[in-house]
Order: structure tokens, then sequence, then C-alpha cells
């Protein structure tokens, strides 16, 4: 049995990252210069997390009862990413009710999973948001897959893009808070997971964090993820090399900042048979973060069992 979920793992792994890769291979002509990249990460490093992640005030453009729309802190330039915009799912409660903030997956195709995941949260009393992250869902830039420009070899852009949706999720605590909500939770998978482990240091009011395969260790993800096999031979082809990105990591590794939610709030889940998130790697950030609980499943990077898992330990949790 282990044979054959190791095999279905690697099938189904290797099938993504193909995609992955080709979408990268998309990106090929706008590649970061390595002259590009030294003039960020210079103007990067003097800022601490709460200076790069600022969050302005919430200003909606468009708010009802299910959809929420404003403009994002940290415009990249294009009309449709830089209109953020979020789910909103309210339970029985209201919304002086603890909200749960969802996060997906990069270029998540579909959003039935997380509405049935917002679903089964409201019949605990939770209220859910399910945030569109840059590039996401509403915020696809036409001629693109849904979130194909998050994670390319234009490095810049890629941490711009963290920085825009931290900053946009900031904002709609903020704004949560002033509709009375006193108490969040962070529900995350893979790069949402990132998102999510990068806001929870700056938050006081996150009881409980349940990231799904996290990318833990940003150099990893980059020089050795066979999903960023594509973005390597194009950043070397550039001049640009290991050990360059780790000066960004202050701002962008979750390992490099400890969350205020104490250790056993946090749950984290790894893929027994996961190359881009792999299990040492979570349990580094386990280790980091206090020695919090990590989930060790039967399957790769892709796969639905950690998930289920991850959800009936959160359950237990907040009941």
């Amino acid at each position: 049995m282990s044979f054959l979920r190791r095999s279905t793992a690697r099938v189904a792994d290797a099938s993504t990252c193909a995609l992955l890769n080709l979408a990268q291979w998309r990106h090929r002509h706008n590649v970061v210069t390595r002259e590009a990249l030294e003039r960020y990460l210079t103007a990067c490093e003097p800022l601490d997390r709460p200076q790069f992640y600022a969050a302005p005030q919430l200003i909606p453009l468009e708010e009802s009862p299910a959809l929420l729309r404003w403009r994002t802190p940290h415009p990249s330039g294009l009309t449709e990413n830089d209109r953020a915009s979020a789910l909103l799912f309210e339970c029985s409660r209201g919304w002086c009710a603890p909200t749960v903030l969802l996060l997906h997956a990069l270029m998540s195709v579909s959003d039935v999973g997380y509405r049935r995941l917002a679903a089964r949260f409201n019949k605990l009393g939770w209220n859910a948001v399910f945030m569109h992250l840059p590039y996401h869902y509403e915020r696809r830039v036409p001629g693109y897959l849904n979130g194909e420009p998050a994670m390319t070899a234009d490095l810049v852009r890629n941490g711009e893009t963290l920085r825009q949706g931290v900053g946009e999720l900031r904002q709609l605590m903020a704004w949560l808070r002033l509709r009375g909500c006193r108490e969040f939770g962070l529900f995350g998978s893979s790069y949402g997971a990132w998102t999510g482990a990068l806001l929870a240091p700056l938050e006081d009011d996150i009881s409980f964090i349940a990231l799904l395969q996290p990318i833990a260790d940003v150099e990893h993800a980059v020089w050795k993820s066979p999903a960023g096999s594509t973005i390597r031979r194009l950043l070397k082809k550039n001049g640009i090399h290991e050990g360059m990105t780790a000066r960004h990591k202050h701002l962008s590794s979750p390992l490099h900042a400890t969350p205020r939610t104490p250790p056993a709030r946090i749950i984290l889940a790894s893929g027994a048979y996961d190359h881009i998130a792999p299990p040492d790697r979570v349990e580094a950030l386990a280790k980091a973060w206090g020695g919090c609980r990590v989930i060790t499943s039967p399957q790769g990077h892709f796969g639905y069992v950690a998930a289920r898992e991850m959800f009936e330990a959160v359950e237990k949790m907040i009941s």
C-alpha cells in the first residue's frame, strides 16, 4: 500500500510540477536582471516586516454581505490584480464571532472546496473569509492562467506579490475588527500557507494556525524544489545564483519570524512523499516556531488526505 501511495504521489507531483514549470517558461522574457535584483535587495535590507507589509486602512470599493473589494496597498500596476477581493461567509452569530481566513494554493483553479470548508467552519460558529490572493480568481490577468504571474523568475515581482497578499490580509483583519471580530484563525495551503506564515508574526489576535504543506524554506523552494527548475535555469542565465536571494529572508522566510500564537495552537501538515515542501523543512519550521504539532500524511504535495486530517485536528482544537 505504501508503494502504491508513493507512486501515486510521485505521478501527481510530477504532473503538477511540469505544469508549473511550463507556466514559468512562458515568462522567460521577463526574468529579473542581476542589477535589478541587487537594487531591490539593497532597498529591502533596512526594512523590518511591519514596514514591508504595511497596511493602511481599507476603504471598500464594493461591499455586500458576500463580497468585499478594495484597492491594494501595494500596487503592481496591473488593474485586475490591484483590486483586492474576498468572499465573505458569515455564520449565524454575525461578525462578532471569530473569523477564519482561508488561503488557497498557487494557481488554485476552483473555490468549490474552500466554499465547503467555509460552510463547515460556519457550523462551528466561525465566520470564514476566502481571500483571492494576488493574480488569482477575480484578480487573474487576461492572457494568463489563474495565479500564473505570482511565482516566476521575476524575483522582484515575486517579493512584491507576497507583500501585496500579506498587506491586504492585514487590512482585511483591521476591517473585520471594526465590525466586532476579536479572534482570527488561519487555514492555508501551500502558497497560501506561506502567505499565512508571513502574516502570523504580525498580528496579536490569531488564536489558531493551520498550515498545509507551507513553503517553509524559501531557499529550498527556489534552488532545490522540482517546481522551480525552470526558474533556476533562467536565473542562472542572468548571473543570479544561490545565496543572493537569502538577503530577503528577513522579510519572506517563515523560518525567520515567530508567530505570536502559542505553539500548542499551531498545526503544520506535511506530505510524507512531498519534494516541494519536504517533511524535513516543515519539521524545521515547527522547531523554529517553538515545537508546534506536525501532521504527516501519506501523500505528495498535491492531495486531499492532509486537508481532511488537518480540519479534523482544527475541529477538535476549536470545539
